[in-house]
């Protein structure tokens, strides 16, 4: 062999070696550094060890508990900035804050230094910083890095020293980095908009979303001041300031192209969550966006949400038309083991009508009943006297949900004139458009209405705070279902954003909503929005109104607000 291919072959040999070495050197309990934050996201989220088994861990001194009862998560959050709930405040275990000194009261960032500041205001560390061992036996044992042993709220964990490095190595990259659409200014959001909202009801959503931006970004002068001369005890405070960046992403087309749409808006320039948003079709592209990139969605105006239970990054005002389908399931469920009512669902295929009726199909089957049988209306022409007359002879005594719009009801009358009326009609108030006055008189007393709003005498007097609020600002007042909504999702901007303060995670952003009390205030539309621990439906329920006599007839109230 000659001595060109002999060190040639070596050179290639070290290489291969080195390249291995270096790959052994950076794994963790023997998987890579990605797969080490997968399994630790895992661990912490759910309380399931890499094998999928549960983690266990002993709680007040003695009694041993699965992890999925005590996930790091469910205390700490999932952004790892902890809570609060009582008495027990949960500190943070974010890598940010974990290894370094935990201060009383504000951490100093800027000048004055804290070491530069006079005795007086000098104030002894609640712990020193951690260290990987020091987190390790905080972990397995409850004692922080000061040597102070921990609340047993704080479960003591049964892990493998494999299976701690994995958790250990999770917490150390645990909102360690500002997410996206932050810098050193600018906070960014987009809110998005779908080619089918027509122009009045775009201009009405920008323009009470737009002033909101204006409001907070007027302050601007005086907070960049602050943020240079602020008193050291209010500095986090004043460093938290950031200016407002609204971006418009605009859908256009079918929603089979919005995926890609989206994702050329976030290349250009990634914002930090998307507030708001408008689109009378469902919201499902955006929703899978918002879920692939973690990226908040706060709000958005739509009567067609993902309905599903594992998600986390969409919050929603409601369920939409599936909510209404759902609080008629509820209201009609029998008291204790008395025998359901005959039920007939009544549909258009059409999207807001099928929703209706999955609604209710998925509530009443959880309830332990079997899927009531479905009319569909297929030709265009509204349903003739004869078919509801058909309908009404061959599901006598039956409870009738008529997921149909005003276009259907012309020969729907002729139920009461004929001696065939079912025990009782049930309608969508969104799908009548507000309209009540179209439901037949001769059917009023045997009819309800699910409506997921306030009753109008109590929405009229709260609308009037929307309607000066945009008068002040000029925003003209061309849709106040619209407009009111945005101005909800305003007033709780403020509340979240400075809550947030200094940390700038997507995350710890919707984990301060879900720590939120219940809300009635500033809401015209709903009665109450609630909020919780992965909560993705604001408001829950709806109320079941009759319809009075007369073109502009009253509702009279015949539920409670039934809540799924």
């Amino acid at each position: 062999m000659s001595n060109a291919k002999f060190f040639l072959l070596l050179g290639l040999f070290l290489l291969i070696n080195l390249q291995s070495g270096f790959a052994a050197e950076n794994l963790i309990a023997g998987y890579t550094a990605e797969q080490a934050l997968e399994f630790g996201e895992q661990m912490y989220r759910e309380g399931l060890l890499p094998s999928g088994e549960p983690m266990h861990a002993y709680v007040h001194e003695d009694i041993l508990v699965e992890g999925t009862m005590f996930s790091c998560e469910s205390c700490h959050l999932r952004s790892g900035l902890g809570s609060a709930e009582g008495t027990i405040i949960t500190l943070p275990t974010n890598g940010a804050k974990l290894f370094n000194p935990l201060h009383r009261g504000t951490e100093i960032e800027t000048k004055p230094a804290r070491a530069q500041l006079a005795a007086p205001f000098q104030s002894k560390d609640i712990r020193p910083g951690y260290t990987e061992e020091k987190l390790r036996e905080a972990i397995w044992a409850g004692v922080d890095p000061g040597g102070r042993e921990l609340n047993w709220t704080m479960p003591r964990y049964e892990l493998s020293p494999d299976d701690m490095d994995i958790l250990v190595h999770y917490l150390k990259n645990l909102s360690v980095e500002y997410s996206p659409g932050v810098d050193d200014q600018t906070l960014t959001f987009a809110t998005v908009i779908t080619d089918d909202v027509s122009q009045a009801d775009r201009q009405a959503y920008l323009g009470a979303l737009q002033a909101y931006i204006n409001d907070r970004n007027s302050q601007n002068r005086h907070e960049t001041r602050r943020r240079q001369h602020g008193p050291f005890y209010k500095q986090d405070l004043y460093t938290a300031y950031r200016r407002l960046e609204l971006r418009i992403w605009d859908l256009n087309g079918s929603p089979s192209t919005w995926k890609g749409q989206l994702e050329a808006y976030y290349r250009e320039k990634p914002v930090f969550a998307l507030i708001g948003g408008v689109s009378n079709q469902s919201w499902e592209p955006i929703h899978r966006f918002s879920e692939q990139q973690r990226l908040p969605c706060l709000l958005p105006q739509t009567p067609f949400p993902v309905i599903e239970e594992n998600s986390w990054y969409t919050l929603y005002f409601s369920k939409g038309y599936y909510q209404e389908g759902e609080a008629a399931a509820r209201f009609l469920r029998p008291e204790r083991k008395s025998a359901p009512p005959a039920i007939i669902q009544v549909v258009r295929n059409r999207p807001e009508s099928l929703a209706l009726e999955r609604g209710f199909a998925e509530s009443w089957q959880r309830y332990g009943y079997p899927k009531p049988p479905t009319i569909t209306i297929e030709r265009t022409e509204p349903p003739s006297k004869t078919d509801w007359l058909k309908l009404a002879e061959q599901y006598p005594e039956a409870t009738m949900l008529v997921w149909l719009s005003p276009e259907d009801f012309s020969h729907i009358n002729r139920l009461g004139q004929e001696g065939t009326l079912p025990s009782r009609l049930i309608f969508s108030s969104t799908l009548l458009r507000q309209e009540f006055n179209k439901i037949p008189e001769n059917l009023r007393a045997k009819s309800l209405v699910a409506l997921p709003y306030r009753l109008p005498e109590d929405m009229q007097p709260r609308m009037r705070f929307v309607t000066k609020w945009l008068q002040v600002r000029k925003v003209p007042t061309t849709n106040l279902s619209i407009q009111s909504n945005v101005y909800f999702l305003n007033w709780m901007m403020t509340g979240v954003l400075r809550m947030m303060g200094n940390d700038f995670y997507r995350d710890y952003f919707l984990d301060i909503i879900d720590m939120m009390n219940d809300e009635n205030y500033a809401i015209v539309n709903y009665p109450r929005l609630s909020f919780g621990a992965g909560q993705r439906y604001a408001s829950k329920g709806c109320f079941l109104v009759e319809v009075g006599a007369g073109k502009q007839p009253e509702l009279i109230q015949r539920s409670p607000w039934v809540i799924h």
